[in-house]
């Protein structure tokens, strides 16, 4: 902190000078002397908050002054240090106190009370703690990977106290932290892996800072899903090949050894990030057959076959009237109930006949 250029009495300028090598010369911390007045105990306050030093004194204090190191901050209501956050607060029979706002790390250090009573300058320290909350200097950025490599992430950070730094995968099926250092190690990584990860910093002086790096696992198409399909003659169709894959799949569609092309008559092809989907609009005998399906990326392909064949309707639903009974085993349909009814009137006719 500066010094003001200003004019002080003779014996103020003394007092000051006296204190000053006092504290040069090491002259130990007098709190433990119950007639000696005392400064309080060590300060603690976290960057950007204001600071109070309070030395209590009592009526065989003659003069009084604050100094931080070998510099002097206020001599009883003169202000000697140039920093316009320092200001006095008190200066009364029972205490003497300044404050600094704005505090920051160099503000860090020890604080001189220093008093003269019956001639005799006495010294009592107070020590001024600065925490500052965690803050996430460097950290690595967003990665992309092969399925199968090694990945280290960094992360750095500053604070008062030292931050403990934690790393965790962000995922449903991750429990826990994966790592308690500023480095993250994964060797042989596999998709399941992918995704973000969290670098949190906390050192309790305020809430925790957490940024996140994103790794991205690349690895070859795998068809999860391909199934054949029967379809009548003159119905719509539809075959469905399902892949995962990073970066996303290019499908491509075969007919045995012909390669299906977007806008042929009666098919379309729809390619989307996971699937694709070939629909046949008004299925013939010709569309008949076996379909192969190739996922692709710049990481490998594979394929996967499926059949569309036709499915033909055997029954035929017969005409449900009155009293008609389903059987539900063979998809039968008898009579009952009125028509045995109407039986027995015809029979006792033919015999009167």
């Amino acid at each position: 902190m500066a010094q003001a250029k200003m004019h002080h009495p003779v014996s103020w300028v003394i007092f000051a000078g006296m204190a000053a090598l006092l504290l040069s010369q090491g002259v130990p911390v007098r709190s433990g002397d119950a007639t000696f007045p005392k400064a309080m105990d060590n300060v603690t306050v976290r960057q950007g908050e204001s600071a109070t030093l309070r030395c209590s004194v009592d009526n065989r204090v003659t003069r009084v002054a604050w100094l931080n190191r070998s510099s002097i901050l206020y001599a009883g209501n003169d202000k000697w240090c140039l920093d316009p956050r320092v200001v006095l607060l008190a200066n009364t029979k029972t205490q003497y106190s300044i404050q600094i706002q704005d505090v920051d790390v160099y503000d860090e250090g020890p604080y001189t009370c220093s008093v003269q009573t019956d001639n005799h300058p006495k010294t009592s320290r107070v020590h001024l703690i600065v925490q500052v909350s965690p803050k996430i200097t460097e950290i690595s950025p967003d990665i992309s990977i092969n399925e199968g490599g090694n990945v280290s992430l960094t992360c750095i950070a500053t604070g008062r106290p030292d931050p403990t730094i934690t790393w965790r995968h962000i995922s449903p099926k991750a429990v826990g932290f994966i790592s308690e250092d500023e480095y993250l190690e994964i060797t042989g990584i596999t998709r399941e892996q992918s995704g973000e990860y969290e670098c949190s910093a906390s050192n309790d002086v305020s809430a925790p800072v957490v940024q996140r790096v994103k790794v991205t696992v690349n690895y070859p198409p795998y068809i999860s899903d391909a199934k054949s399909s029967g379809v009548p003659v003159g119905q719509k169709g539809i075959l469905l090949c399902e892949a995962s894959a990073v970066p996303s799949a290019d499908f491509q569609w075969y007919k045995d050894d012909k390669r299906l092309a977007e806008g042929q008559k009666g098919l379309k092809v729809e390619n989307k990030a996971f699937f694709s989907r070939l629909t046949f609009f008004n299925v013939s005998e010709q569309d008949y057959g076996n379909y192969t399906c190739v996922a692709s990326n710049q990481l490998g392909n594979t394929n996967a076959s499926m059949i569309l064949y036709e499915e033909t309707t055997t029954a035929l639903t017969p005409w449900k009237g009155p009293g008609a009974v389903h059987d539900g085993n063979n998809g039968a349909w008898r009579r009952g109930g009125c028509a045995w009814l109407l039986l027995l009137p015809l029979a006792q006719l033919a015999r009167q006949f």
